[in-house]
């Protein structure tokens, strides 16, 4: 099943959704690699694929907006990383992310 065929109203019904079709990593993005939330596991961009993107705007403020990515990874873990888009995004994980593949089906 192909979750981006999901269309979730908020980012922690599609970090359930997501989580159930096995993308159990929550990454965040620290010196220059991707880094999974246990501290066990760290990815430069070349073995990551970006399986979906889904984005969020804020229900009370425009400003607040998110953006969710499902990562596969080369030793095939599977995770999500959450950035926020427009103004507030970091554009180190922005410049990071350009690099990585993205998969459509």
């Amino acid at each position: 099943m192909n979750a981006s065929n999901n269309d979730y109203d908020t980012l922690s019904e599609a970090m359930n959704g997501l989580k159930k079709l096995g993308y159990t990593y929550e990454f965040d993005f620290k010196e220059g690699k991707l880094k999974s939330n246990d501290g066990g596991k760290e990815f430069e961009k070349h073995e990551l694929k970006i399986i979906e993107i889904h984005r969020f705007e804020g229900m009370s403020n425009p400003d607040d907006n998110s953006i969710l990515y499902a990562i596969h990874c080369a030793d095939d873990s599977k995770g999500l990383l959450v950035d926020a888009y427009g103004m507030y995004a970091d554009p180190q994980k922005t410049k990071f992310l350009e690099g990585v593949e993205i998969l459509t089906e």
